[in-house]
């Protein structure tokens, strides 16, 4: 059984002027155990909604999503959440971390949201893992971006989830760091035996994959329009 399982999946939006639009529309995605793969793409083309709709932060119009097994498609908001707390770690692109909490604060207080305790040691840990060891009482706003994208990581990982998605966590990175970002989420998700799903328009990135397919391939939403 993969560990994330999609079938007939859509999305739609209404525009400000009350039209439809079709955003995602995936008739089938799998994605094993600790199988690292990416989907390129520009910005506008679903990316960061298929994302949203796994882990459960959108709902879906139609659909199935399993992951490991459990359908959460029918799940409600607040089950979502807990379900993705404890088993999907996030990697925003723009961080999402809590301005006035510290390093070690925002990833025991994401911790907190899923079925176990939060565990200090762990969280310094993880921290440590990062290179972050003497910036665990810092807050966001006292670390270079490079630094905050670290926490992230660290904070996507602290519940041990099997799945790991990552929205183009590069984006906001200067090459230097970007590639140093990227070789660290690939090898903490290995280490802690995390599948990750990352997506990005980044060349860069995206050659780091040898599991690697355009989004278009996978998302058939615009294909009516391009007919037309």
């Amino acid at each position: 059984m993969p560990l994330l399982e999609i079938h007939q999946l859509r999305k739609s939006f209404a525009s400000p002027e009350k039209e439809v639009r079709l955003a995602v529309d995936v008739p089938s995605f799998c994605l094993s155990e600790r199988e690292q793969a990416a989907l390129s793409g520009e910005s506008g083309s679903g990316k960061t909604t298929f994302l949203n709709l796994i882990s459960g932060i959108l709902p879906v119009d139609s659909g199935t999503i399993r992951v490991e097994g459990r359908e959460i498609t029918s799940l409600s908001e607040a089950k979502r959440d807990r379900l993705r707390a404890a088993k999907v770690g996030y990697i925003f692109q723009t961080f999402n971390l809590l301005q006035g909490f510290t390093c070690l604060e925002n990833i025991l207080l994401g911790m907190s949201f899923g079925d176990g305790k939060p565990d200090r040691q762990l969280a310094k840990r993880l921290l440590e893992r990062v290179g972050l060891r003497k910036r665990t009482e810092y807050y966001p706003r006292q670390l270079s971006t490079g630094e905050q994208q670290r926490v992230a990581v660290a904070r996507a990982l602290a519940g041990r989830p099997p799945l790991v998605l990552a929205d183009e966590p590069t984006g906001n990175l200067d090459s230097a760091n970007a590639k140093e970002a990227l070789f660290l989420i690939r090898e903490t998700c290995e280490e802690t035996g995390a599948a990750l799903l990352l997506v990005s328009h980044d060349p860069t990135a995206l050659e780091q994959f040898s599991s690697r397919k355009d989004f278009s391939e996978i998302n058939h939403a615009g294909r009516e329009e391009e007919r037309l």
